[in-house]
């Protein structure tokens, strides 16, 4: 059974079930013992599989398209657990058939995978110094397949930047465990062709932003 706190609260179990608890408490643990984010990855892997590979544990809300939503193309982005300092989140990422997000970064160590669906996932490698923040210089490092079960890491800069395209006739729901407040940092939304980059926030289609993290959004390059 669900236990489901109230969609405006912005931290804490959003979706409150043994599996998310399970991950999130393991995730906690090993941030207290390891210091290395590789380390720390590599560790968490067993837990994260587990609840990809458990079912009946999302609810059915937070694996739908949201057309409001700041991602475009009907993604929706739902909160599932947040720290209250920022240094953790869990969500539910929902592609509808065909649509695809932004090319953008993470600014965080984490783990993604598919839950429903199956998805594309192209990989950029940035080529420039990131001097003119107004400029990015990016080439295609890698192009993966991703289906129900299956994750990749991400260790900032390496893997930090790409996009994703559902592949399934049906939506994609993938879940991504992220050492940060993911939808509420300012990150980065790139045009590969015409060589820009811009600040990014996707916010969440279930929780707020806190007011300070709506204008902290300089100094990124």
């Amino acid at each position: 059974m669900c236990n489901f706190s109230n969609d405006e609260d912005r931290f804490g179990y959003i979706v409150d079930t043994p599996e998310i608890r399970g991950l999130v408490e393991e995730t906690q643990r090993l941030m207290r013992e390891i210091e290395s984010d590789a380390e720390r990855v590599e560790a968490l892997q067993p837990a994260f599989a587990k609840l990809l590979g458990a079912d009946g544990w999302l609810p059915e809300q937070y694996g739908s398209p949201d057309l409001e939503s700041g991602m475009g193309g009907g993604i929706g982005q739902y909160a599932l657990y947040r720290s209250e300092d920022g240094s953790l989140c869990l969500f539910s990422l929902v592609i509808p058939a065909g649509a695809s997000t932004p090319v953008h970064d993470h600014l965080a160590w984490g783990l993604i995978g598919v839950y429903r669906g199956e998805q594309a996932e192209t990989i950029y490698e940035r080529m420039d110094d990131g001097v003119d923040e107004a400029h990015a210089d990016l080439r295609v490092s890698k192009e993966l397949h991703v289906k129900r079960g299956e994750f990749y890491a991400l260790l900032p800069p390496t893997d930090d930047i790409h996009y994703v395209t559902t592949v399934s006739e049906g939506a994609s729901v993938s879940i991504h465990l992220l050492a940060n407040d993911t939808a509420c940092v300012w990150r980065h939304k790139f045009e590969p062709e015409q060589g820009t980059v811009a600040a990014f926030r996707s916010g969440y289609s279930n929780a707020a932003c806190p007011p300070e993290q709506a204008e902290a959004h300089s100094g990124l390059t």
